[in-house]
């Protein structure tokens, strides 16, 4: 971890020894932490739903997205996939326990993200009036 992520706690935020080092979480974090994948947790948190119930829950989702999403989160192990045996087949997600576990934290990142959405609204503002020329958005 560099130097950077010492600032806030005078503690690394995560150590894995090696200052380079990522502790295998790179890939965990990558997967829960896109946009995609939070918004299906999100909506699974209310408990069992259809393909098409997460498809309209989640807008701006493709059919492809949302099914790899499902794919990528039960091969992880945080939703549970189930088939029955009807004609056209009927399938239901819902969230392991891993997948609830999740939920917690994500509640309390949507909670920060609006406790302080008005003052990031600010500096961004700020930011881009100091910047005219920067792409960045």
């Amino acid at each position: 971890m560099s130097v950077g992520h010492t600032e806030v706690t005078g503690e690394p935020v995560v150590s894995c020894g090696d200052e380079h080092e990522d502790c295998g979480i790179r890939d965990v974090l990558d997967r829960i932490g896109d946009k995609w994948s939070v918004l299906a947790v999100v909506e699974l948190a209310q408990g069992v739903r259809r393909f098409r119930q997460l498809q309209r829950a989640v807008p701006g989702i493709s059919q492809r997205m949302l099914t790899l999403t499902l794919r990528r989160l039960e091969r992880d192990g945080l939703v549970a996939r189930t088939v029955y045996p009807t004609v056209p087949a009927q399938v239901e997600y819902e969230l392991t326990a891993t997948g609830h576990s999740l939920t917690h934290l994500v509640k309390a990142l949507a909670d920060w993200s609006a406790q302080h959405r008005d003052s990031i609204a600010l500096s961004r503002r700020e930011w881009d009036a100091q910047h005219p020329e920067s792409t960045i958005r």
